[in-house]
């Protein structure tokens, strides 16, 4: 079975994108190559528990075991040594990437506060969006009453486009809401 996105994207986003750019190959038609969530826990120099609760939460997040983030560097004020644990990282591919972005555009995106689109301004020149939740609350899988901790998350979505042009046409395609 695949993923809903995947279809459209075969059947509807990439002929669509093909059209208006006018791409000689189709091979040259932008696509996801993959999502990554990252969730960093300050509190994790202080209390090896907080760093449980978000492994946990990532992982019905993103439907795979996230691994574990290490600092690189020791940093005094912070009171953080090289190599303890300070978050964790999940990289989504292939079919499981097409169903986060699904749940993500259709579910937990609208469930946001005060939600009015995300920024065009995210994509870093080179065709990846980066985007940030304040709180891993909004996707469903999470239980209100089993967090511990309200955390945020970053969200990056890597595609193969050339320009932002090229990425933000193949996310709007996919249905991302952004801002007007």
């Amino acid at each position: 079975m695949t993923a809903r996105l995947k279809k459209k994207y075969d059947e509807e986003i990439a002929p669509a994108l093909l059209a208006q750019f006018g791409y000689k190959n189709k091979m040259e038609i932008p696509h996801l190559d993959k999502i990554v969530l990252n969730m960093g826990v300050g509190e994790a120099t202080e209390d090896r528990k907080a760093l449980e609760g978000a492994l946990k939460d990532m992982e019905a997040i993103a439907g795979q075991k996230p691994v574990l983030t290490h600092s690189k560097k020791s940093i005094a004020t912070f009171k953080l040594r090289a190599g303890m644990p300070i978050g964790c990282k999940v990289t989504l591919r292939r079919d499981k990437m097409y169903e986060f972005l699904d749940r993500l555009i259709t579910m937990a995106l609208p469930r946001v506060r005060d939600f009015r689109g995300v920024s065009a301004k995210s994509f870093d020149g080179h065709g990846n969006y980066a985007m940030g939740l304040k709180e891993q609350i909004v996707f469903l899988e999470i239980n209100y009453d089993a967090v511990d901790k309200i955390r945020g998350m970053d969200i990056v979505i890597s595609t193969t486009a050339k320009t932002d042009a090229e990425a933000k046409a193949l996310l709007a395609g996919f249905g991302m809401p952004f801002m007007k």
